[in-house]
């Protein structure tokens, strides 16, 4: 399995695009771990709504900490 962490903060414009970039991979072993660092903008909701599209995409929601750190969440989390 491949793991595809992307630490996402008021990237409203870019999330469908980059989603799915990884959505239509030939691959189909993956999960994808959006990780939503405190983003103002609507991000949050769009990586909710891709979640709920396809299983093996997670969201990760938490506060600004920077993207090291949101990063770093996602490692923690995957599988």
């Amino acid at each position: 399995m491949v793991t595809v962490i992307i630490p996402i903060y008021n990237a409203e414009p870019y999330i469908d695009k980059c989603v799915q970039s990884v959505v239509n991979q030939i691959y189909k072993d993956w999960e994808c771990i959006l990780v939503d660092d405190g983003s103002t903008d609507g991000s949050g909701e769009i990586c909710e709504k891709w979640a709920s599209i396809d299983s093996r995409i997670k969201v990760i929601r938490q506060v600004n900490q920077g993207v090291s750190v949101a990063r770093n969440r996602g490692l923690d989390s995957s599988s």
